[in-house]
């Protein structure tokens, strides 16, 4: 499918029911008054949909609450464990490994996006480009994009493991789409994600 298909489907998705879902999710993505729990839960959500669906990662973050901060690695695996999030071990390795950046939200702020997901992929074991943006995206940022399969399969990319430079180079496209409909790289992530599932996430 090519970029003026891709956005004839976009510019036919503005005129649904489910756009007003996509502005209801961008509004809760107003994290600048929100504290350092709030932040690092979230970042911890990030952590948790790589490789499994926000549907669990959603549910984990209530389940847990304050214990992304305050459980063992121990007592965080087996919670995830009872909860059936498919990877206890490794994610709550992550998580608190993750800890050193309780404070994210002072870390980053003041650097340009590129430049806060640099920092976030380079500092915070289990971020990679995507899961970077995304919480990017989720704690107010709008101009990132979140390069998952869906994305890949309604851009006509392979839907495989991609490289920092091929992640580049399909934001470019993405950002020329943005252009082209007229909505930010974060509104776009969520509407392409509904066209291609239906669904209005985070």
């Amino acid at each position: 499918m090519n970029l003026s298909e891709v956005a004839k489907k976009v510019t036919s998705f503005k005129r649904t029911p489910m756009y007003k879902e996509v502005k209801k999710r961008l509004n809760e993505f107003e994290f600048e008054r929100k504290s350092h729990h709030e932040w690092f839960s979230e970042m911890c959500f990030c952590l948790l949909t790589a490789n499994a669906s926000a549907e669990s990662g959603i549910r984990v973050q209530k389940a847990i609450g304050k214990g992304f901060m305050d459980l063992s690695p121990s007592d965080l695996s087996k919670k995830l464990r009872a909860l059936k999030y498919r990877f206890p071990n490794v994610r709550a390795k992550y998580i608190t490994e993750a800890r050193k950046c309780h404070k994210i939200k002072d870390m980053i702020k003041g650097m340009k996006s590129i430049e806060a997901r640099e920092f976030l992929v380079k500092n915070v074991k289990g971020l990679g480009m995507k899961e970077a943006s995304h919480f990017l995206r989720n704690t107010g940022r709008t101009d990132v994009a979140i390069i998952d399969r869906h994305i890949l399969r309604i851009m006509g990319h392979e839907v495989k493991g991609i490289s920092k430079e091929k992640y580049l180079e399909i934001e470019h496209e993405l950002s020329d789409l943005s252009h082209l409909t007229n909505t930010t790289l974060a509104e776009l992530d969520l509407i392409l994600w509904g066209i291609q599932t239906g669904k209005v996430l985070k």
